[in-house]
């Protein structure tokens, strides 16, 4: 995780048309749902971990009090726009500690980015040192290791902006055997002097859901997980929901 993927560097400023705010609406709702049902109504303080530019948390400012952390300076700086009223504080999800307590604990995609049992267990113990007791924490991942389907190609074109670009996402399990998996991402930007073939490899996590309620279990939080719509690819769908033990 110590590693600045481009999307997040120095090609972050294409985030906001290759993965807009709209499209989180309904994760965002899942969240709120989940949120509401475990404790109940009223302005619960959410801290999202791995918040990247804030499309998430963009559907909840009305609801809910927010704080925001991030590694990438660049995606914090998105989010900040998008968020003005947020608090936001660059930190990796595995050792920051901001010396407050939440009722939830939140993180979206970004979670995908621990690869292994270790960083699991890190980031728990995160979320546990933020929680008030009772408080619950929100994990969607991309992928389960029983559901994943190797390889996969997604493309997105984005023409309603200067440059105009089109993204292609090529998605493989190089070793079966251990607990990564590969995202190659090519970027083509129509510049005005050309083609510009940009390219992003990301390397993130894959554990099965056993795995994720072992190490919830291990850290302190009676988990379930919530089967959901994915989205084209395999991507999302997954929900666990862990209460903090008292």
């Amino acid at each position: 995780m110590t590693e600045q993927h481009r999307l997040y560097g120095d090609l972050a400023y294409l985030w906001p048309y290759f993965s807009p705010p709209e499209g989180y609406a309904d994760d965002s709702d899942h969240w709120r749902q989940a949120i509401r049902q475990r404790l109940g109504p009223g302005c619960h303080r959410i801290l999202e971990l791995g918040s990247g530019g804030g499309h998430t948390l963009s559907h909840l400012t009305t609801d809910f009090e927010l704080t925001a952390v991030d590694l990438s300076w660049e995606m914090l700086s998105l989010s900040r726009q998008l968020n003005p009223g947020v608090p936001h504080h660059q930190g990796d999800m595995r050792t920051v500690r901001l010396g407050e307590a939440f009722d939830v604990v939140a993180i979206h995609d970004a979670v995908c980015y621990l690869t292994s049992k270790a960083d699991l267990l890190a980031t728990f113990a995160t979320a546990r040192v933020h929680l008030r007791p009772g408080g619950i924490l929100l994990l969607s991942p991309d992928h389960l290791g029983e559901s994943f389907t190797s390889p996969t190609v997604l493309h997105w074109i984005c023409d309603q902006q200067q440059p105009r670009f089109t993204v292609i996402e090529y998605c493989y399990d190089p070793d079966p055997n251990d607990t990564t998996i590969e995202s190659v991402f090519f970027f083509l930007l129509q510049e005005k002097n050309g083609l510009r073939i940009e390219q992003d490899l990301h390397v993130t996590g894959l554990f099965p859901s056993v795995t994720w309620l072992a190490a919830l279990d291990e850290s302190g939080f009676d988990a379930e997980l919530l089967s959901l719509p994915g989205y084209e690819g395999g991507y999302g769908g997954h929900l666990f929901v862990g209460r903090l033990r008292e």
